[in-house]
């Protein structure tokens, strides 16, 4: 009965979690920023209750990454260089804590794959990167990192999948997929088409960022089962 209570809980956070996700993209759509205000750090709020509620490990990693999300999400929301700056600049540390709580759970050993499986990545964002006009001074290194991480983290997820397709790297490969396409997103939108990007741009981006954040839950709560039933197969 208990069991049966927790997986409500769980249940209902987690539709929550989706609810607040609609109405973020929703708020988007109308430029509401009053709301976007509420929801949009809201979302990785969310998630955490999510992971405490549903984690027998409940790792720091996980609330470091998802804090330093929801800053990022507040630093996002205004239209200013300097915001839009120190935003990146959290974004940048975030990736990193991201990357290195993947790298972790996966406990790689051989990194050839993942470095194969990045250097298309590489090649599409750096590409972007080059032929995009405007791109303040004081976030060109910031960028470049970005793009870095962002084509490890999918050569990652990529090359897992090819070479074990588990319930864990299928998580992890959509996350790497709408990891990708956010990132694309974000710097179509905020960097080569500055000043008249497309209206949808925001909600597809939010869109892409729930659903990204909440395939890398399901990832991190599939890793740490994968571990558990080792570690009982091992006693």
């Amino acid at each position: 009965m208990v069991f049966r209570h927790e997986n409500i809980r769980i249940t209902i956070i987690a539709a929550l979690y989706f609810a607040v996700a609609i109405a973020e993209v929703m708020c988007e759509l109308y430029a509401y920023k009053p709301l976007i205000y509420v929801f949009k750090p809201l979302m990785p709020a969310m998630l955490m209750v999510l992971y405490f509620n549903t984690s027998r490990k409940r790792s720091a990693l996980f609330f470091i990454v998802m804090t330093l999300s929801l800053i990022t999400n507040v630093l996002f929301i205004p239209d200013s260089q300097d915001l839009l700056f120190y935003g990146l600049v959290v974004f940048l540390a975030h990736r990193i804590l991201l990357l290195y709580y993947i790298i972790r759970l996966l406990k790689i050993n051989d990194y050839i794959p993942a470095i194969i499986a990045t250097i298309p990545f590489l090649l599409v964002y750096f590409y972007l990167f080059m032929i995009t006009n405007g791109i303040p001074e004081n976030s060109f290194v910031v960028l470049i990192f970005q793009n870095i991480l962002i084509s490890f983290i999918c050569g990652i997820a990529f090359s897992h999948y090819v070479m074990q397709d588990s319930r864990r790297n299928s998580w992890l490969l959509q996350c790497g997929i709408l990891f990708g396409a956010l990132h694309f997103i974000v710097f179509v939108e905020k960097f080569y088409l500055t000043g008249f990007s497309p209206t949808i741009f925001r909600p597809m981006a939010m869109g892409l960022n729930a659903f990204a954040f909440y395939t890398f839950y399901e990832f991190v709560m599939a890793t740490e089962k994968s571990h558990r039933d080792d570690a009982r197969s091992i006693a």
